[in-house]
């Protein structure tokens, strides 16, 4: 590894187009996380939801891309009015993850979606946010009950066949090892013969600390294998979605596959090794 501070920002090509991110809404989440890269405004009833015919035109551009799986994203994704609709049209192209933190999760819906998954040959796939095996530091992060609301849904999904995957920020800079033992035994509580893969365990970052880009070579990239679709158009990951740094075009009938590497949030991806948004397939095959 360089670790020389460089002026000129890295480019980066897009390998291939493997994983097609839908931000469904980018402002309406029912929780405050302080580690959060979103800046929320003061009301939390935003009405920013992306337009279901905006979807189906990115499905019609991409059909001759090879997805491995369509990723609804958000803020919180399932607070989207059409998100039944959306999920059914999204799974008759591929496997669909959903990023979500667990509040819309009753057993009922629960329910509901395995009876969607089994309508076809498609996977779907949950990452489920919370971010310390203890309650009470959990929710000093996120919000109130947020712990308890989380487990809930992981109880609800297990019982209907799911295999979820835990996205943890280590907020608090613990060792990964002490994380995934505290978590493992939470999940064999409840019932969830759990392995290592069912958790993403990311470092905190600080948006609000300035950090220069390092000349770093990097593993793998979210941008080099996906693009990410907004109300606003294309963008390169999740992370840069609705900003400028990152757009990429209006739509998938004509973007960029390639960018630059020029913010704090390039930084952080790219120290993290893997993919942070993106699921390493591989893993669940061995």
């Amino acid at each position: 590894m360089i670790n020389n501070v460089i002026t000129q920002p890295l480019k980066c090509e897009m390998k291939d187009f493997n994983n097609l991110f839908i931000e469904l809404t980018a402002k309406n989440c029912n929780q405050r996380c302080r580690h959060c890269y979103i800046d929320f405004p003061l009301n939390k009833n935003v009405n920013d939801f992306i337009n279901t015919d905006n979807i189906k035109k990115a499905l019609v551009d991409t059909k001759n891309d090879n997805l491995q799986c369509i990723y609804l994203t958000g803020a919180e994704p399932m607070s989207h009015p059409d998100f039944n609709l959306i999920l059914r049209t999204c799974l008759k192209r591929t496997n669909v993850c959903i990023c979500t933190n667990g509040t819309y999760i009753n057993e009922k819906k629960a329910r509901f979606l395995k009876k969607v998954e089994e309508e076809g040959k498609n996977e779907i796939i949950f990452k489920l946010s919370i971010d310390h095996y203890n309650e009470i530091k959990n929710d000093e992060i996120r919000s109130r009950g947020a712990y308890r609301t989380t487990l809930v849904a992981l109880k609800n999904l297990v019982k209907y066949g799911f295999n979820p995957i835990l996205c943890i920020t280590n907020y608090y800079k613990e060792p990964k090892n002490v994380i995934l033992s505290e978590f493992k035994k939470i999940c064999n509580a409840i019932g969830f013969e759990c392995q290592e893969n069912n958790f993403a365990i990311n470092e905190y970052f600080d948006k609000n600390e300035a950090k220069d880009i390092l000349m770093n070579e990097w593993e793998n990239l979210d941008c080099e294998y996906g693009r990410i679709l907004t109300a606003k158009g294309v963008y390169t990951c999740p992370f840069l979605a609705n900003d400028h740094r990152g757009r990429c075009g209006s739509d998938f009938s004509d973007y960029s596959k390639h960018n630059t590497l020029e913010t704090p949030y390039c930084n952080i991806c790219i120290k993290n090794n893997e993919k942070l948004f993106g699921i390493n397939f591989n893993l669940f095959k061995q």
